[in-house]
């Protein structure tokens, strides 16, 4: 019965929408949203509409002039609102013990390493020459040193993020 009815409103349906959507200044598939969920609501509580094709009609129209009057009140913000791009303290509570977590992996490597990382973590972001000069390397010799110490960076790290991700 129920599907009987939506494949008979079906066509009508549409073409209403489409229309009211038009004058209402809506989207056409946010008014057959909501007119469907009413048909819905309908069916559940008391079968179906006596004239079902008056009562489409009706609720598109009823729903367009609905939504005609909610864009009358909504009126858009004279300042940006917050600005949801931006993390929030559970983001930045979380970034800050990754980066924590980082920091220690680093200082518990051998050797250059932690001078090394250190060096390339810093927000002052040196280039390669300062770093170099800074440990007491050649400039040339910075990048497989660097590619080293980020290997033994991932092995000593593998282990702590798979028993992470087991627990959650």
């Amino acid at each position: 019965m129920t599907h009987d009815l939506v494949a008979a409103l079906g066509p009508l349906f549409t073409a209403e929408a489409s229309a009211e959507a038009q004058a209402s200044g809506s989207e056409p598939a946010d008014l057959e949203q909501a007119v469907w969920l009413r048909l819905l609501e309908r069916l559940a509580a008391g079968g179906p509409p006596p004239d079902p094709h008056g009562w489409l009609r009706d609720a598109v129209r009823a729903e367009g002039r609905r939504s005609r009057r909610t864009a009358r009140r909504e009126r858009p913000y004279g300042a940006e609102p917050a600005d949801d791009a931006r993390p929030g303290p559970e983001q930045l509570a979380l970034t800050a013990a990754r980066y924590r977590a980082l920091r220690d992996a680093v200082r518990r490597l051998p050797g250059r390493c932690p001078r090394l990382l250190e060096a390339l973590l810093s927000p002052k972001d040196p280039t390669y020459r300062e770093i170099a000069g800074e440990l007491g390397i050649s400039q040339g010799s910075l990048g497989p040193e660097r590619s080293r110490c980020l290997g033994c960076l991932r092995r000593l790290l593998a282990p702590e993020v798979a028993a992470r991700e087991a627990r959650g």
